[in-house]
């Protein structure tokens, strides 16, 4: 593992060089095969599973209107699971030198003789057959210190000589493999690349702030110099925000604010909760709601590696390939995710989980509809938040970083910020107008995630809150 760092004005001070990515910083499929392949002839135990990460990331960070940090790290994990029968444990280590590997393969099968039976244990999975992802862009890879400089500028700039703000911000580009392989024969590899840019701006008076952040694994596809400028213009709207009373708003929610709440979803959509009555999508006598209409009939909620948007791993965790799956269609409940081991029990297909979210999206501006608003409010982000009821998949949070009203189809005033009380999915029942689904700059559960902007009415604020 390496890091570099430095610090001041101007071009970054380069220990690193201006290079994108160290030599060998990336495994290839062919080093992964092999050093699977190592571990394997290695191991003792009836069954062994390896599993190989690591890349590089690069990232430049500001603050009052500095840069603050600039770097990169390189490192790569190999982890071992051991299995007895029934027994299993995992240990991993970051050396790849062979004395590594015999140490932490002994220690997992010293472990596994340790363990516990685990009476849902499945023997792993033989060879299966992959579509190679397409999350790979070289152009990313391929990204320098100065690159990452300039765009941290297209913020920094502005609000150096505007005098009376204060930008902060983080962008990250990393590269990197994952493989996963067996002693059953099973090989998975994967290669991708991501970057992704937030900004957060605030004035000098301490009541306005400004958000905008965007992600995706090409970095020509991320306009900074937009993004920055979206993010000055909501910290100068936002100033001196006024209080109203919390209740039930028409709101507008921009696709980060959608994602926030409604990418919660994905994580409830296990079949084996709903089956045995501990989740949103159990139906009332026993069973789950498959097939049932649960939200309005313009939302559909899909998962798909291959998705132009999404761009995601194309195996899950124990290596089961991955392709487009509809979980809500037209507003109907379409399926559930199976595990292996719920799958089996219940006579179903195995199908991974959603570890890729997107709703399609619609038509309609944001600016259409903020005229077609009498009065509602604008919010930008969601933040904290926390469950309530996983029945229901209800959560409390706060909104973020550029609150407004709307009044006669036009932005009339900053407000304060308000807590609150609201589901994903009574949300998706109470749609007016849904806009274009871009991808999101990252959410709590991590994933590409890819949502519109949604109009909705009767959106719950219980409180208001005084945090900027």
């Amino acid at each position: 593992m390496s890091r570099s760092n430095s610090t001041g004005r101007g071009e970054p001070k380069r220990l690193l060089g201006n290079t994108a990515i160290p030599a060998g910083a990336i495994i290839t499929r062919e080093q992964a095969q092999s050093l699977i392949g190592r571990v394997v002839r290695m191991s003792k135990a009836d069954e062994v599973i390896v599993g190989v990460g690591g890349g590089y990331q690069s990232d430049v960070r500001f603050a009052n209107n500095q840069m603050s940090t600039a770097g990169g790290v390189s490192n790569g994990q190999v982890s071992v699971t051991s299995v007895f029968g029934k027994k299993h444990a995992t240990t991993a280590t970051n050396d790849l030198s062979d004395e590594s590997l015999k140490r932490v393969v002994e220690q997992s099968e010293a472990l596994t003789k340790l363990s516990p039976d685990d009476p849902e244990w499945l023997p792993g999975l033989p060879s299966q057959t992959y579509m190679p992802g397409r999350g790979y862009v070289e152009a990313t890879a391929e990204v320098t210190a100065t690159e990452r400089a300039r765009a941290a500028l297209t913020a920094l700039e502005p609000a150096r000589k505007a005098g009376d703000l204060n930008a902060a911000g983080f962008i990250i580009v990393s590269a990197g493999a994952n493989a996963l392989g067996n002693s059953k024969g099973l090989f998975a590899y994967n290669r991708a690349t991501i970057a992704n840019y937030t900004v957060t701006v605030r004035t000098a008076d301490g009541t306005g702030s400004g958000w905008a952040g965007a992600e995706h694994p090409d970095w020509r596809q991320i306009d900074f110099r937009k993004l920055s400028a979206t993010a000055i213009e909501k910290a100068r709207l936002s100033r001196n925000p006024v209080a109203i009373e919390p209740g039930r708003y028409t709101v507008i929610l921009e696709p980060q604010a959608v994602g926030d709440l409604v990418q919660l979803i994905g994580g409830s959509l296990g079949a084996r909760g709903a089956d045995e009555g501990r989740s949103a999508f159990t139906k009332a006598g026993g069973g789950n709601k498959m097939g049932e209409k649960i939200v309005d009939q313009r939302v559909t909620i899909i998962s798909d590696p291959f998705d132009s948007q999404l761009l995601a791993q194309p195996y899950d965790g124990q290596g089961l390939p991955l392709s487009r799956q509809a979980w809500i269609e037209n507003g109907v409940l379409k399926q559930l995710a199976y595990s292996r081991f719920w799958a089996q029990k219940q006579g179903k297909v195995a199908n991974g989980g959603a570890t890729s979210l997107k709703m399609i999206g619609g038509t309609t501006s944001t600016a259409d509809m903020i005229k077609s608003t009498p009065r509602g409010i604008l919010v930008t982000r969601l933040w904290y938040l926390r469950q309530v009821d996983p029945r229901t998949i209800l959560f409390t949070g706060l909104t973020r970083d550029g609150t407004f009203l709307i009044e006669n189809g036009k932005i009339t005033k900053a407000i304060k910020n308000f807590r609150f009380n609201e589901s994903p999915l009574f949300m998706l029942n109470n749609v007016e107008a849904i806009g274009p689904s871009v991808r999101i700059a990252g959410t709590e559960g991590g994933g590409p995630v890819v949502m519109p902007t949604l109009k909705v009415k009767d959106f719950n604020f219980t409180s208001l809150s005084d945090a900027v």
